[in-house]
């Protein structure tokens, strides 16, 4: 590292980004280089701390393998370009894409880092506009996709989610929901297990419904297991009960809510007994957590990954908020309340807005939301001929080979597309079909403002990261990538990403600026979570719609699964503290110790089919197969499966670092772009139907 590289030695604080949680971190450093990480105690938001992703933020910025200048890809050769260079073939490239076969032509795909990086996130809108396609898609289909869908229906807008007041309940019902591995995913809530351990110091009590008895289960005071994809009928269940044992309290909501009796209607098919064989919990226990909740002086349900990725995620997350509702516990304390950040992305919201259904998918029609088309459709648009087929891939921060549906269908359609450029600082499965990466300035010497988490933390607090090191003159940040493309495609110029904190904070429901967020370096605290409706609403009519008509619209579909026939196994990923999605395979530290990509399995199932433990096991699904070590446990209910996401790096020769060690496969070679949510589009990554058999012997694996 040159002089002009290297950092002045001392203490730094900063934010983690690598996930949801945001932890603040001390970084000290000498001799130009980090030499301790840790958590950072004067956080208020994660008061000391920190996970191995976040003890491990400096190998990201030492990575050999991470990208610095341009690439363009002439065959498997690579050759670096200058940034005017670069950026000037990309957009003719891109402009002559359109001129040939129409805007919409032009697809664009934003993968999950976006929003980890406030440069990303506030500059890349611009470039996207200027491209004028309706094609755009990002990870948020393969995610979270309901909770938005949900929010915009019932209380008007898709960032009004309810958050839970984890350190004020005293009753957490959690489903699928795995925080001790995620810190809490739309529950921006770092150190969750000490935060359960709280709850259950106080008198309180913690339950766990989820297929798998995950490292969570540890922190809850019960966990039960439930039959993937049914978990709407389970808590359609608990309406019912609350319902009809007059155990509903809707308390001041009622004063601006609307739909209760639909509601109510809609829960009352839907008995403990007529949906305990379908969800695998008893009617006893059913009956037994309704009365809990709704007892409970301060309580809340919460549900995540499990109940978003599966066939009735609009369902569920809708069910949830309506269960926080009439157990009197939406919008109060200990319940699920709203954050009211500095930098409020509602600011500018305006009332009744639509967000869904405005345009649809060319080849299967699937609805739109906020813009943006199901990732489920990607593959298709590139493969089907005809007018408006897709013909030229842009990624941003994403790995949409491994993250997506049917990943080797998107895989081989890249192949022949016409154009495609990548702005990611990584070589890997799905940048490899790139002609051009543009690579971004990264992590430790990026500033840093959480736009979005702060709008789904369980404590009001703010918090401005500024670099550690200096980037080199051949070196760009993210927002300069955009703006020069922008640029050079409409030329436009758009504000810089200081500009827009600054106008945010100024004018936020704080007032504050860059210049107090600096002078107060482990963070600023704003205090927990206050009550703030209805004025926070943005419905048309100022009111909570309890019963969206699209949502009672959608029953039918769910009570055909009552009486269907459960296939012998069904697959579930699984999500693991030492990574983020796709991120972080190649950092040494983090790979250490045994392959983690692995298809557990109950020892009930295995010994039906035959496999021992270690044993090389080929899982099949409608649309491919993978091959992966057994791992037999005792933490999954029989009949499902379960395989990590994140993984497959090993797909056609890309090799980087310890990827090499652990590539393992991809969950996404077994997911369906056909089995959806039908309600919101959102794919179902959860409850596919597979098949398993051994093909090999202890430790023979063809997973790399």
């Amino acid at each position: 590292m040159t002089a002009s590289l290297t950092p002045t030695d001392g203490t730094y604080f900063r934010a983690c980004n690598l996930c949801e949680a945001i932890c603040g971190l001390q970084l000290t450093v000498r001799g130009g280089a980090v030499v301790d990480v840790r958590g950072d105690p004067d956080d208020p938001l994660s008061r000391g701390h920190i996970c191995p992703k976040g003890a491990v933020i400096a190998d990201i910025h030492t990575d050999p393998d991470r990208l610095k200048r341009p690439l363009r890809r002439d065959g498997e050769t690579w050759t670096e370009l200058g940034w005017d260079e670069a950026l000037d073939y990309v957009a003719a490239r891109l402009r002559e894409v359109q001129a040939k076969h129409g805007p919409d032509s032009v697809a664009v795909y934003q993968g999950n880092p976006s929003v980890h990086n406030s440069g990303t996130l506030l500059s890349a809108g611009g470039f996207v506009r200027s491209l004028g396609s309706r094609s755009r898609y990002s990870a948020t289909s393969m995610d979270q996709l309901p909770h938005h869908f949900a929010a915009a229906e019932m209380f008007g807008h898709p960032l009004l989610l309810p958050i839970p007041d984890v350190d004020r309940t005293d009753y957490f019902l959690m489903l699928g929901a795995n925080p001790l591995a995620s810190n809490g995913s739309i529950m921006t809530a770092p150190g969750m297990a000490g935060r359960l351990k709280a709850v259950r110091a106080r008198g309180g009590k913690v339950v766990l419904l989820d297929p798998r008895r995950t490292e969570s289960a540890a922190a809850a005071d019960e966990h039960h297991f439930i039959r993937p994809g049914r978990d709407a009928l389970f808590l359609l269940a608990l309406l019912n009960v609350i319902f009809a044992e007059d155990l509903a309290e809707v308390g001041r909501l009622a004063e601006f809510t609307d739909g209760l009796d639909e509601l109510r209607a809609a829960a009352e098919p839907f008995t403990p007994q007529r949906v305990a064989a379908a969800t695998g919990v008893d009617a006893a226990t059913i009956q037994r957590l309704a009365r809990e909740l709704a007892g409970a002086e301060r309580g809340v349900i919460y549900g995540r990954i499990g109940l978003s990725l599966q066939a009735f995620g609009g369902l569920c997350q809708w069910l949830l908020n309506a269960l926080n509702l009439v157990t009197g516990n939406l919008d109060r304390e200990g319940g699920a309340m709203w954050p009211l950040p500095a930098f409020d992305l509602l600011g500018r919201a305006k009332k009744g807005q639509s967000y869904h259904h405005r345009f649809f998918s060319r080849v299967r029609g699937l609805p739109e939301f906020d813009g943006e088309l199901p990732v489920a459709a990607l593959a298709e648009e590139f493969q089907t001929q005809g007018e408006g087929q897709l013909k030229a891939f842009v990624t941003i921060a994403g790995n949409p080979v491994l993250s997506t549906p049917n990943g080797e269908a998107l895989d081989e359609a890249l192949a022949s597309a016409e154009f495609m450029v990548s702005i990611d600082p990584y070589l890997n499965a799905t940048t490899r079909r790139a002609e051009v990466i543009l690579p971004p300035a990264v992590g430790l010497e990026t500033q840093h403002y959480d736009v979005v988490f702060h709008h789904f933390a369980v404590r009001n607090t703010a918090r401005i990261s500024d670099p550690i090191f200096p980037i080199a003159e051949d070196q760009r940040f993210d927002y300069q990538i955009f703006e020069g493309l922008r640029q050079r495609l409409s030329g436009e110029m758009g504000s810089s990403p200081d500009e827009r904190l600054e106008l945010g904070l100024k004018h936020g429901p704080r007032r504050t600026s860059l210049a107090e967020l600096r002078a107060a370096p482990h963070g600023s605290d704003y205090g927990p979570m206050q009550p703030c409706l209805p004025d926070r609403l943005l419905t048309a009519s100022g009111r909570i719609n309890a019963a969206p008509a699209v949502m009672l619209a959608d029953l039918p579909r769910l009570e055909k699964v009552l009486n269907a026939q459960v296939p012998e196994l069904v697959l579930i990923g699984r999500r693991q503290l030492r990574s983020n999605n796709s991120w972080m395979h190649n950092v040494p530290r983090l790979m250490r110790g045994a392959n983690r990509c692995t298809l557990m399995l109950s020892g009930a199932d295995a010994a039906r089919l035959g496999i021992t433990d270690g044993q090389s096991v080929e899982v099949r699904s409608r649309v491919g197969a993978v091959t992966v070590p057994a791992e037999i446990t005792d933490t999954l209910m029989a009949g499902v499966v379960s395989l990590p996401h994140g993984f497959g790096h090993g797909k056609a020769g890309v090799r980087l670092g310890v990827a090499i060690a652990h590539a393992g496969a991809s969950l996404n070679d077994l997911t369906d772009p056909e089995y959806l949510d039908e309600l919101t589009g959102n794919t179902a990554a959860s409850g596919v139907a597979v098949t398993v058999k051994a093909t090999g012997a202890v430790g023979e694996s063809a997973a790399d």
